[in-house]
């Protein structure tokens, strides 16, 4: 369905600037300082709605669909296969339309899933409970530091500088207006303290790599922090969940559940913590219970009113959760199963180690990294990665995420289970011919 484009004409502005008691447009933004207002825009003239739909529909036809060209851009949002029931089941009214479900009695089919969501969380982290889903995973991982400032009562909150850099500006953001320190620290130079609330890291790491969780673990035990975690849930399908290495608070971003990537959102934020955290939890938590007659029903269990009124004193200020994206990660996981989402991580595993073979056999091309990564992996290039880029792109590829700001000539690149080997291989032509 095309949106009719409407125009306020001038007769509307008038009769606005009339209901709140202004006379003209300038004397509305009078209050806002000269050095602040725009001078002017440089707009081409004004079109009829004709001829706007023709102009738009003409810059929409140059979009290629995804699929149609190699992608290996990842760097915190993923392309992974979302199978058709997902968009299906979503898409119903009585999904589509719902929002936080206040009123259990008439919120029962939101609440039950829900429940569902919050125990698929749980059984691919390994933890005890999980909440109703986060804005996203960057500011997941930032409520999880500060829940680990009230859980303990320390100031200090450490984060691996191998965790997201967006994550740990969001982290940092978050610190500030709680007045806590961030302090953030190289894997192979932790000076934990007494004074830190927790030690987030990663994993896989920003640049793909598994971290040595376990050893991360006990640096964290030894000073009586909480050990937080930021997973990839894709990777669960293959590697140890965080509860198995005795992370207190695990979170995550929920994209690559079903979600695509969407011009960067709406995504989800998992986030799941021990029993004994679960009264320091950020957001809500739904139940099940049964009524005076015995029968099931969803309530909430779990919700800090004091976000809502005393906001200077709030464990959170969260005041919603994801739940319609929290619906699609649920039906992607039911759909694929525990064997699907396990062949979906194998899939990235060997694909992103086979690019990764190729593209090392390049002369003047080298891994950056050791040991074990899961589906991204950063390369050394001949020449500054933004050149690189330009060059796959007029090939028809999409390539990295240019991280030499971090890593000399650093490419990050990813490959997920839509890459073909078709892809990868002429992702490995393109960049031998860049440097030719």
């Amino acid at each position: 369905m095309t949106v009719p484009y409407i125009a306020n004409t001038d007769a509307d502005r008038r009769a606005m600037l009339t209901a709140i008691g202004v006379a003209s447009s300038d004397e509305l933004f009078a209050d806002i300082p000269p050095e602040f207002r725009i001078k002017g825009l440089s707009l081409p003239p004004a079109l009829s709605e004709p001829e706007l739909v023709r102009e738009l529909s003409a810059l929409a036809q140059r979009n290629r669909p995804a699929g149609e060209i190699p992608c290996f851009l990842g760097g915190g949002a993923y392309r992974h296969f979302i199978p058709s029931v997902v968009r299906e089941v979503i898409g119903r009214s009585e999904f589509a339309t719902a929002y936080t479900p206040y009123q259990a009695e008439i919120s029962q089919g939101t609440l039950q899933t829900t429940f569902e969501f919050q125990s698929l969380v749980c059984e691919l982290t390994g933890m005890d409970v999980a909440n109703a889903g986060m804005y996203d995973g960057a500011s997941a991982l930032a409520e999880a530091c500060l829940m680990a400032a009230s859980v303990t009562g320390r100031r200090r909150i450490a984060l691996l500088s191998t965790v997201h850099p967006h994550s740990q500006a969001v982290a940092r953001t978050y610190a500030f207006g709680r007045g806590l320190t961030v302090d953030v620290m190289p894997p192979d130079a932790l000076t934990l303290s007494e004074e830190h609330a927790c030690l987030s890291v990663q994993q896989p790491n920003f640049f793909g790599y598994l971290e040595n969780v376990e050893a991360l673990e006990q640096a964290a035990r030894s000073a009586g922090a909480l050990f937080v975690v930021s997973v990839d849930p894709i990777s669960l399908g293959l590697f140890r969940p965080p509860g198995e290495y005795d992370a207190d608070i695990v979170v995550g971003e929920g994209q690559s559940l079903g979600v695509p990537l969407s011009f960067g959102g709406p995504y989800l934020g998992l986030f799941a913590c021990r029993q004994q955290h679960l009264r320091h939890m950020p957001g809500r938590l739904v139940g099940r219970a049964t009524d005076a007659q015995g029968r099931t029903g969803y309530v909430l269990t779990l919700q800090t009113r004091e976000q809502h009124i005393r906001r200077e004193r709030a464990t959170s200020n969260i005041c919603t959760s994801q739940q319609l994206i929290a619906l699609a990660a649920t039906v992607y996981l039911a759909a694929v199963g525990k064997q699907g989402l396990r062949q979906v991580a194998e899939l990235c595993y060997h694909k992103a180690h086979y690019a990764a073979n190729r593209i090392a056999a390049l002369p003047g091309y080298s891994l950056a990294g050791e040991g074990v990564f899961f589906k991204e992996f950063v390369v050394r290039c001949p020449r500054p990665p933004l050149e690189i880029n330009r060059a796959l792109l007029e090939r028809g590829i999409i390539g990295g995420l240019d991280v030499s700001d971090q890593i000399p000539d650093g490419l990050l690149l990813c490959v997920t289970e839509l890459n073909t080997r078709e892809e990868i291989d002429t992702l490995a032509e393109g960049l031998g011919a860049v440097n030719g």
